[in-house]
């Protein structure tokens, strides 16, 4: 891939502060010290605060129906500037000033040394009112009194934006007979075979090859020659195991897919299994309480207020869904950390001659998305993520799901590896290391904070 954009199969970008915390905001202290106060100027489009030029006053900031509007404070003096050309005020008060010179280096002498304690306990109290709209996740920082970035929108679902669609509704097959609501143990979906849901799920070679040898042999000679492989009416795998109610066991991740990159297809609204079916986990949202803290040397991360098991699901990936060409606009204007916000959805990219790298959708969570924006790297992750599919027929919009790799412990922070690599033995680990301090081309590589025992040393090695 020409960037590096997150994704399952795909190496992650660089995070945006510098550090090695994923999606890790600028301290929203560092542009609120006064006298002077930096703005970016909102539009219609409440995600796309990148396309704005910044402008500086020293002024009254007002939001004010999902736009921030400038006014001039009473005798204050109001330094403004105009897209193209510095206008000329009726109002006597009004200095036109070329704003590509601020801030002066006075400025920044007078806001060095401005008390700003202030406007700490108010970039805190407004970051806290946006959590109150986001069950069971809070705010905790116990290094200093920054505040992630309020320049973030907090939001249940991912938004699509101009040029992307999901499929037609009706291309949204569920299954129907034999599934229905009461088999099961009241849980649904009981035969692999004839669930529709799973027609593009991983065979359950096992099963096949104790019921019908004749066919398992069929099928392994054509998976050993990369043939294409007709699997409607194979036993599949469901993703999930059955939940335990009464010990309040959730469903957990089967072995199978938390080990290998296998898609997961949940049944949908179509289906006559019922909302109770075992295998609806990721579309029912995440029911874990989060904590976003500060680390001491990672910036941002987030840990889970209770234990979790291994395979359970935790969260997913949240943002404003964009196609290349929107990700290529937003790229030229945010520079180089703007990456550190992508996810690319190509998962199925090669599935289909028309959907190619180029052609499929990226989500970007810089402005808009959830609690799992924070979630740092880790050479030896405790999560991992996976693609999870409604419907199996779109191969352009997915879920990005995360699910415990292993126990977690309450408290214990929630980590993933930027480059989804598979286990490695440390002896190879520590010599892969040693040799990529020694490459002149890490030089401007990000170094690699994780504190693992199989530490890489640098974030995209």
């Amino acid at each position: 891939m020409s960037r590096k954009r997150k994704s399952p199969d795909s190496d992650p970008p660089l995070s945006r502060d510098g550090t090695n915390g994923l999606l890790t905001p600028r301290d929203s202290t560092h542009l609120s010290r006064e006298p002077s106060v930096v703005s970016i100027s909102s539009s219609s489009d409440i995600g796309d605060v990148t396309s704005q030029s910044p402008e500086v006053y020293n002024g009254l900031l007002q939001k004010k129906e999902g736009r921030i509007l400038a006014k001039k404070a009473s005798a204050l003096q109001v330094f403004t500037r105009s897209r193209t050309n510095f206008s000329q005020s009726r109002d006597a008060s009004v200095i036109k000033v070329n704003a590509t010179n601020l801030p002066t280096p006075q400025m920044l002498q007078a806001a060095a040394a401005s008390p700003f304690t202030s406007a700490q306990r108010l970039i805190r109290e407004a970051f806290w009112r946006k959590l109150k709209d986001v069950p069971k996740v809070r705010l905790e920082n116990k290094i200093d009194a920054s505040t992630p970035s309020l320049d973030f929108i907090f939001i249940p679902e991912c938004v699509l934006r101009d040029g992307v669609y999901r499929a037609d509704l009706q291309t949204s097959e569920g299954c129907q007979k034999p599934c229905r609501p009461n088999m099961g143990q009241n849980i649904g979906c009981e035969y692999t075979k004839q669930c529709t849901c799973l027609e593009y799920a991983a065979v359950d070679e096992e099963a096949l090859r104790k019921r019908d040898p004749d066919v398992y042999q069929t099928y392994k000679a054509q998976k050993d020659a990369n043939d294409f492989i007709e699997t409607a009416g194979l036993p599949k795998r469901f993703p999930y195991t059955k939940p335990n109610l009464d010990a309040r066991v959730p469903s957990t991740l089967r072995s199978f897919y938390r080990d290998t990159r296998h898609p997961i297809y949940e049944c949908n609204q179509n289906c006559n299994c019922g909302p109770g079916c075992k295998s609806r986990v990721a579309q029912k949202g995440r029911r874990v309480p989060l904590t976003i803290f500060k680390t001491p040397n990672r910036g941002w991360g987030v840990l889970c207020d209770e234990d979790l098991i291994r395979g359970e699901f935790i969260d997913t990936y949240l943002g404003e869904v964009i196609t290349n060409e929107e990700t290529d606009r937003r790229e030229s204007i945010g520079g180089k950390d703007k990456a550190s916000y992508l996810y690319s959805l190509d998962k199925f990219v090669g599935d289909d001659d028309e959907l190619t790298e180029e052609t499929c959708f990226v989500v970007d969570g810089q402005y808009m998305g959830g609690p799992s924006r924070f979630i740092n790297h880790c050479c030896e992750p405790n999560c991992r993520q996976y693609t999870v599919s409604y419907n199996k027929h779109d191969l352009r919009l997915y879920d990005i799901a995360f699910f415990a790799y292993e126990d977690i412990k309450k408290g214990t922070e929630l980590t993933f590896d930027y480059l989804d690599k598979d286990e490695e033995e440390e002896e190879d680990v520590v010599r892969k290391r040693e040799e990529a301090a020694k490459d002149p081309e890490n030089l401007d590589k990000k170094p690699c904070n994780c504190g693992a025992v199989k530490c890489r040393g640098y974030l995209w090695v």
